[in-house]
């Protein structure tokens, strides 16, 4: 087994919540705040404090605009998330037995 240190885990994508949007948005490439409150059972509130602190760290952006005359809000992961997100996947994938 390939040695795991606790230290290596991201910390800004571990959370239940964010990690629920990374993994999300690793598929999706960008998803209204509404479909991934729903798909995360977070409330608004909730999942604005988890979006914040993704785009702080550079891993998501945010985007504002109106779809017809309805304000739509979005949340596009960004290639620093990509790689942020491929980084975390490989320090749990530690945490695995080697298949051989």
């Amino acid at each position: 087994m390939a040695e795991f240190r606790i230290d290596d885990l991201d910390d800004v994508i571990h959370g239940r919540i964010r990690l629920g949007v990374m993994a999300y948005l690793i598929g999706a490439e960008r998803a209204a705040f509404k479909d991934l409150a729903g798909q995360l059972q977070a409330s608004d509130g909730n999942l604005s404090v988890h979006l914040r602190k993704l785009e702080d760290a550079g891993y998501i952006s945010i985007e504002k605009r109106f779809a017809g005359r309805k304000p739509l809000t979005e949340a596009v992961i960004t290639e620093a998330g990509r790689h942020a997100f491929a980084r975390y996947l490989d320090s749990i994938s530690k945490l695995l037995p080697s298949q051989k």
